[in-house]
């Protein structure tokens, strides 16, 4: 933040981040005059330039989530969990690690996105029914790595993905499907974490 916020744009920050923390994504430009008791949507945008400007918040035009505060989500949710200890060979030693936290925004990033497992088709790869996977949007995979491909016009699956020379193999999760060898395929993404709630 370059400056001190005012009174008023104070309030106009804690308006839009109340509603990021309580509904997941900030309130339209009529909502924050309705709260500030501003008549006109001018004199709104007059206070979302002046938090842009001081590094509060960011606007994209054109899209319908338009506000976006530039702290990071896992701070608006108070998103870190105290690493009390550590488990190996199956023994948990207790007390501190000098590990630093674990922050849960480290799963939250620009171009990711949760798809929700439903069934056991995955429990090949460990996966359960109501498991989230964290996709992180990219056009390339490393080897071995699990991606979510497109092989066909609407044939989108997860896949383990091993370049062989001019071609690709794709390893399904489960073990007894075969591979198969394909010349074109288009990576969406890949897996980058795993939230389970038990």
């Amino acid at each position: 933040m370059n400056r001190p916020l005012t009174h008023q744009q104070q309030a106009v920050y804690d308006f839009i981040r109340s509603k990021i923390i309580e509904r997941g994504y900030g309130p339209t430009v009529r909502e924050i005059g309705e709260h500030m008791h501003i008549k006109s949507p001018n004199g709104v945008m007059c206070h979302l330039r002046a938090l842009e400007r001081k590094g509060m918040l960011t606007r994209t035009a054109n899209k319908s989530r338009a506000i976006e505060l530039t702290e990071p989500v896992s701070r608006l949710m108070g998103g870190s969990l105290p690493i009390e200890g550590t488990i190996a060979a199956g023994v948990c030693a207790l007390g501190a690690t000098g590990s630093k936290p674990f922050d849960v925004g480290e799963l939250v990033a620009a171009e990711r996105y949760v798809l929700e497992v439903k069934d056991d088709s995955l429990a090949a790869a460990r996966l359960s029914p109501g498991d989230r996977l964290v996709i992180q949007k990219q056009l390339t995979a490393s080897p071995g790595q699990l991606a979510l491909v497109r092989t066909g016009e609407h044939e989108t699956g997860l896949r383990y993905w091993h370049p062989a020379e001019d071609r690709i193999r794709l390893r399904p999760i489960d073990p007894t499907q075969p591979a198969v060898l394909v010349d074109h395929v288009q990576i969406l993404g890949v897996v980058v974490g795993v939230v389970r709630i038990l």
